[in-house]
């Protein structure tokens, strides 16, 4: 009667063919996974070289890259510890390739007291990147909080994207502000009501040779800051907007695209606005990284370009720079307040001649990004 007694609860062979049966499903299952997890993280490798234009769904993948990364690493680990070889080792050589990427989105946190003393040194100089986005926060105007947190971090350097200078110059922070750095405001034209447009601004408190424009005043622009002996040419940057709004951002992460009865309308116009703008930021950052790339002087190229590490803008805006996140960052570092924390889509790059000593997000809630601070020094 043993034997029966334990079949019956699965302890005998029976029990064993029945796990084994579960088993070779849920095999079955995740090797299917596996094969579209592994084929779409290879695509994600082609993102950036792919004018968006060509490819409709390469701006989503590239959106994607760090979860699909995550998923193929799981998937590997997974099949090692069924020791189903053939699986792991396909799953392996495509995380291993992957790990050139890795360092545009995580770096591991590991002290480095060298870069804290650096922080200290007097040739050394900091530069702000920040979208206040017209000064409008949460609870309303941010413009007092914005320029406050400028005048705490004293960065040397601050460029300022949908800059709203009505706003700004009615804030007596601003005044004290204006007497310490130089300002290049682009785009002032004044608008029948009296009201400024957002548009640019750089400030410096080093002096400013000389100034100009890009594309459009709310797009890309520069100026020339005298450094010591020596010009650095600072570009100033607003790529084209992906166009996702609140509304989106809520129905992407309270879930309500499995639930809605106008998913399908509302996620092919999403989709739409995504490609669309992304083929048009392409134009924008070819335009762009033209004028960068004959620039002579040493050169930092920050700002707002709208599109993550993992796609054409940054690979063509980043070509010949080295990005100060993959320089000194660490963790997971994310500039964009949406889409779960997961986008960083705020840059400073730099050119030889300048060494990257530090990086730092701070996490303020005065817009929907977060500013990036990023200490550089003059190297020979």
């Amino acid at each position: 009667m043993a034997p029966d007694y334990y079949n019956g609860y699965g302890g005998g062979p029976s029990g064993k063919r029945r796990r084994s049966l579960v088993m070779r499903l849920v095999d079955l299952a995740l090797t299917l996974v596996t094969l579209a997890v592994g084929a779409t993280m290879v695509l994600t490798y082609f993102v950036p070289y792919v004018d968006p234009g060509s490819v409709w769904f390469f701006p989503v993948l590239g959106l994607a890259a760090p979860a699909v990364y995550v998923a193929s690493v799981v998937l590997t680990l997974y099949w090692i510890i069924r020791w189903r070889w053939v699986c792991a080792g396909a799953m392996l050589v495509v995380v291993v390739a992957g790990l050139f990427k890795v360092s545009l989105f995580w770096r591991p946190e590991i002290r480095r007291s060298y870069a804290e003393e650096a922080v200290y040194d007097r040739g050394s100089f900091r530069v702000m990147t920040y979208n206040v986005r017209s000064f409008y926060g949460e609870n309303g105007s941010s413009v007092d909080d914005i320029l406050q947190l400028i005048a705490e971090q004293d960065p040397d350097i601050i460029c300022l994207q949908e800059f709203n200078a009505r706003l700004a110059e009615r804030s007596a922070e601003f005044a004290l502000l204006d007497e310490k750095y130089e300002s290049a405001h682009f785009g002032r034209t004044q608008a029948p009501d009296s009201v400024y447009g957002s548009t640019m601004a750089i400030l410096s408190k080093y002096r400013i040779l000389r100034t100009g424009t890009v594309l459009t005043p709310s797009s890309s622009v520069w100026a020339d800051v005298m450094i010591g002996e020596d010009t650095v040419r600072v570009f100033n940057n607003h790529l084209r907007s992906t166009a996702i709004n609140a509304s989106d951002n809520e129905f992407i992460t309270s879930h309500r695209f499995l639930s809605d009865t106008a998913r399908e309308t509302k996620i092919r116009s999403i989709v739409t606005r995504l490609r669309e703008n992304s083929v048009l930021r392409a134009r924008q950052v070819d335009s762009i990284a033209k004028v960068a790339g004959a620039t002579r002087t040493r050169k930092i190229v920050c700002g707002d370009f709208n599109d993550t590490p993992m796609s054409y803008v940054y690979r063509t805006m980043a070509r010949g720079l080295r990005d100060a996140f993959s320089e000194c960052g660490s963790g997971y570092s994310h500039t964009f307040r949406g889409f779960y924390n997961t986008l960083r889509i705020d840059y400073v790059l730099s050119s030889e001649g300048l060494e990257t000593l530090s990086y730092e997000v701070i996490p303020v809630e005065y817009s929907d990004h977060h500013p990036v601070v990023v200490r550089l020094k003059k190297s020979s």
